[in-house]
């Protein structure tokens, strides 16, 4: 096993490889370009230097967990309460306190454990890959395999994984701000430097945890892990403290309020108590009791189990979340800018036709007839072959040369596969055409200029291959090749081409256009002079299910835009297909991004049409920053899929950024805040459907826990307060605090949601946890469920004739009986009485009947009976008890109906109705 990172202090193999030319660092590390590093060199410098991993924030051990745990208030209120007891000679009672807190630690131990393991697994998941040569074949690694010595190929959108010497460079640029806080992406080359470059300087390395935005190149690693620029300063992340998600702070405010609540709450009953005459230890450990019964201490826990099991439900359905503070988040999604190709479409592109000058050639009569050749260093016959070499040429997919001859593949970009496999059915193959014509360098494609090209060598001179945007190419061209050979491009001519472009567009077919030329030298400007070929028409078709996700996203009051770089025409046609766009939609709903002016720059009321605008064409990065910031401005939460390198800066900005997991490039997965394993759209919807679910157990198990905690503050203060019997003994509500609060609680915070969910609007992002409606909410199940209680006492008493201990043994068993019945007052206000998410919840029904054996066990026990200071309630009391304990449950309408008519607003199902779901009455 190689050995931590932590653990290697030998230094990097090479010092200053900047100061050194490529073939001495090569030589250095002893590694051949070509070949790369065997198996063998590899495992002998992963156990000298170690794995290429930074020391990661210390995982929290178990230790550290329990003790998190004992520091807790509600543990702090209970050894008060312990050491209490010993002090007045009461030792059973101390020691039930202390099995209580044994309990309570041990069921807060094991669950947090568990919720912080499973996040560690989850981050395991989103693992970078690095592409390699070794033993003379290129392939994908984990970035914590590499080695000094491991040849590296790097190209636009890699996240570099380790310190790395350039051997080739073509237009290569890194964003290096993680590293150097630049945020202007830096040219790289090859050449050596002074010994004294300064870091920032230093344009011949790439660096560990920064980004590639532009070129390709190779590159050989100099150092890894701690060794690496990155490792050296990575103290400050190993020291950073954990940031809270805004839900973990908002459950750390109540928690913190309701601490004080109860203390006042405490001394009022205990001051009350000794007023009335009562015991002093007696009414000290009432007050405690009732203290530790207010708290909702088991918050924190629900909610990162609740947390944690939705990240899981999301993995599951090909949805990878990053950081717990996203899945909260998606509950709140209002808004998915989304982009097309392979989102909204299959991104399985094939070629249509080619429209040439004055021919158009469809893809099914691409056949080059048997007596014909495709000779690769010729001039090309006609202005179909042109554009085919062109179209070869300018590309970075390769054929699969195991494919049949009748259905060629292609790997790669799904618009240059489908080029490639076009050109095939002519003949035309890359391989063959590179071998007679060498590639001398590369323009990278430039998402500014939206144009590629490639330099090859024919014949004495310099092919130039130039493949991009139609209106891009067609302005750079100066003429045209056609059968009767080439022309002069006219202004006519030119606004002829651009017409043909669109008409493409408006059938929904994305287009590229082709141009070449024929300069002396491979350092000329490859964008001046051109002669366009054609145009190449390309289809590609909706995905299956994505209008169904749509009209889901429609139904729950999400809006979906359409942002794309295609021509409008494509983007409303393909909008069209699928949902996005509706036929009542007006024509601005359609925004050619081209002719749009910096939206700040806008006047308010075009500002308002863009928020209403369901499609962006031709859109650029900076614009897709402005419309996200358009809409939170309106107060939005805004999701944003991308997949390429320029789309990561809104992947930051947008609240839930939503990076492409199969064509993603590393740069946009590392800025997302959520990657889609499987690229589906669907997958999004999934994905909030399960924030709102997460976020709607959340609130109804708040709910649940402080209705029933406020029930037992409100059946002993009363008691209390008029010199009554006490209907509950500080043990018996320490016991049923353990028992029907926390097992019925833990079971609502992993339910699977209202099935009915997604057909409200989303809740605002800053709507509170527990709104007015809510408290109100609280208060009306906490009255009904005193009350009940206190009346089971006293008919207990004046009705059966039950000693002071039975009528306390009915009163403590019509609530542990009530609360567990008053789960089901948790359901959706669309739930029916037989058929909602509680009862379809199999976490509920186990949970109800453990607390149920718990309780028989309290009372029929012999030792726990007589702890707990309970008599069996006899047929009789069984009755009474059955019949109490069912009331809160046909009661609470009731208490829906107060919460909705004292909460004020409007809910989302209409006027009068209070919801426990996504949303809430009083929030709008």
């Amino acid at each position: 096993m190689a050995p931590n990172p932590a653990e290697v202090t030998e230094p990097a193999p090479v010092a200053r490889p900047w100061a050194l030319g490529p073939q001495k660092v090569l030589d250095a590390l002893g590694v051949a370009r070509e070949v790369g590093l065997s198996r063998e060199q590899v495992l002998e410098r992963r156990r000298r230097w170690g794995s290429n991993q930074l020391r990661e924030t210390a995982r929290r051990h178990g230790l550290a967990i329990l003790l998190d745990q004992v520091k807790s208030v509600v543990i702090l209120l209970l050894i008060a309460a312990g050491l209490l007891a010993l002090a007045f000679g009461e030792i059973p009672e101390a020691l039930a306190i202390l099995t209580v807190i044994f309990v309570n630690t041990g069921i807060g131990f094991v669950t947090e454990l568990r919720a912080i393991r499973s996040m560690e697994a989850l981050r395991q998941l989103g693992r970078v890959e690095t592409t390699v040569r070794r033993a003379g074949s290129v392939e994908s690694r984990l970035a914590q395999e590499l080695v000094p010595g491991d040849i590296v190929i790097v190209q636009g959108g890699d996240v570099i994984t380790a310190d790395l010497r350039l051997i080739e460079a073509s237009r290569l640029e890194a964003d290096e701000s993680a590293l150097t806080g630049e945020s202007v992406p830096v040219a790289k080359q090859t050449e050596l430097l002074p010994p004294d470059t300064h870091l920032s300087e230093r344009t011949n390395l790439v660096f560990k945890g920064t980004a590639i935005t532009r070129g390709s190149g190779e590159a050989v690693v100099v150092a890894t892990g701690e060794a690496t620029e990155l490792g050296q300063i990575s103290t400050l992340v190993r020291n950073a403290e954990a940031v809270e998600t805004p839900l973990e702070k908002r459950l750390d405010a109540l928690g913190r309020r309701m601490v004080w609540v109860t203390l006042v709450v405490a001394i009022l009953v205990a001051v009350s108590g000794l007023a009335s005459g009562r015991d002093v230890f007696l009414a000290i450990e009432i007050s405690i009791a009732l203290a530790v019964a207010a708290i909702p201490e088991g918050l924190p826990i629900v909610a990162t189990i609740a947390l944690a099991r939705g990240m899981w439900r999301m993995a599951r359905r090909h949805a990878l979340v990053s950081r717990l503070s996203a899945v909260e988040t998606l509950g709140a999604t209002a808004v998915i800018l989304t982009d097309k190709t392979g989102t909204l479409t299959e991104n399985r592109m094939s070629v249509s036709h080619f429209v040439l000058d004055g021919l158009e050639v469809n893809a099914s009569d691409l056949e080059r007839r048997p007596d014909e050749s495709a000779s690769p260093g010729a001039e090309p016959a006609s202005a179909l072959d042109e554009l085919m070499v062109s179209a070869c040429l300018c590309n970075n997919a390769t054929l699969d040369r195991g494919a049949a001859a009748d259905e060629p593949q292609a790997v790669g970009d799904p618009t240059e596969a489908a080029l490639l496999v076009a050109a095939a059915r002519c003949g035309y193959y890359r391989e063959a055409l590179l071998e007679a014509m060498p590639e001398l360098r590369e323009e990278p494609f430039d998402s500014d200029i939206k144009m590629m090209a490639t330099f090859h060598r024919r014949e004495g001179a310099v092919l130039v291959a130039v493949k991009g945007a139609p209106e891009a190419v067609i302005e750079r061209c100066e003429s045209v090749r056609g059968s009767a050979g080439v022309r002069l491009m006219t202004p006519e001519m030119r606004d002829e081409w651009e017409r043909r472009s669109l008409a493409l567009g408006e059938q929904g077919l994305r287009t590229l256009a082709l141009a070449s030329k024929v300069v002396a030298d491979a350092a000329e400007d490859p964008y001046r002079g051109l002669v366009l070929l054609g145009l190449a028409a390309l289809l590609d078709p909706p995905r299956a299910g994505v209008e169904t996700a749509i009209r889901e996203c429609r139904e729950a009051g999400i809006r979906v835009v359409m942002v794309t770089g295609d021509q409008l025409g494509t983007a409303r046609t393909v909008a069209s297909a699928v949902g996005v766009l509706e036929v009542r939609d007006p024509p601005e709903a359609c925004v050619d991004a081209r002719w749009l002016e910096p939206v700040s720059d806008l006047p308010s009321a075009q500002r308002a049409q863009l928020l209403s605008a369901q499609v962006f064409a031709r859109t650029s990065p900076r614009q897709k920053l402005e419309l996200i910031d358009l809409h939170q401005q309106a107060g939005n939460v805004v999701a944003m899929t991308g997949d390429g390198i320029n789309d990561a800066p809104a992947l930051k900005k947008a609240d839930i950024g939503v990076a492409m997991g199969i064509r993603g490039t590393q740069v946009a997965k590392e800025a997302a805040a959520m990657v889609l394993q499987d690229d589906e759209f669907a997958t999004i919807v999934h994905a909030v459907e399960q924030g709102r679910a997460i976020y709607a157990n959340l609130r109804k198990f708040v709910v649940y826990l402080m209705s029933c905690n406020l029930s037992e503050v409100l059946i002993v203060g009363l008691a209390s307060l008029a010199g009554a019997p006490l209907p509950l003994l500080p043990l018996q509500i320490l016991f049923l605090n353990l028992v029907t609060d926390v097992f019925p609680a833990l079971a609502l915070g992993v339910g699977e949601g209202d099935a009915g969910i997604m057909r409200e609007r989303p809740r605002p992002a800053d709507e509170a946890l527990l709104t007015r409606g809510h408290w109100l909410l609280i208060a009306g199940y906490g009255i009904i469920l005193s009350s009940v209680v206190l009346a089971a006492m006293g008919i207990a008493m004046a009705w059966l004739g039950m000693s002071e201990r039975q009528a306390v043994s009915v009163s403590f068993l019509t609530l542990a009986f009530a609360q567990l019945w008053h789960v089901f007052n948790m359901r959706a206000a669309t739930g029916r009485w037989t058929d909602n998410e509680i009862v379809r919840n199999p976490w509920i029904w186990a949970a109800i009947a453990l607390c149920i054996l718990l309780v028989l066990a309290a009372v029929y026990t012999p030792g726990l009976s007589e702890l707990l200071r309970l008599d069996p309630p006899g047929a009789s009391g069984w009755a009474l008890v059955l019949a109490m304990s069912l009331l809160p449950l046909a009661l609470g309408p009731l208490a829906v109906r107060f919460g909705a008519r004292l909460g004020a607003g409007g809910g989302p199902g209409g006027p009068g109705r209070f919801d426990l779901g996504q949303s809430t009455k009083a929030s709008r």
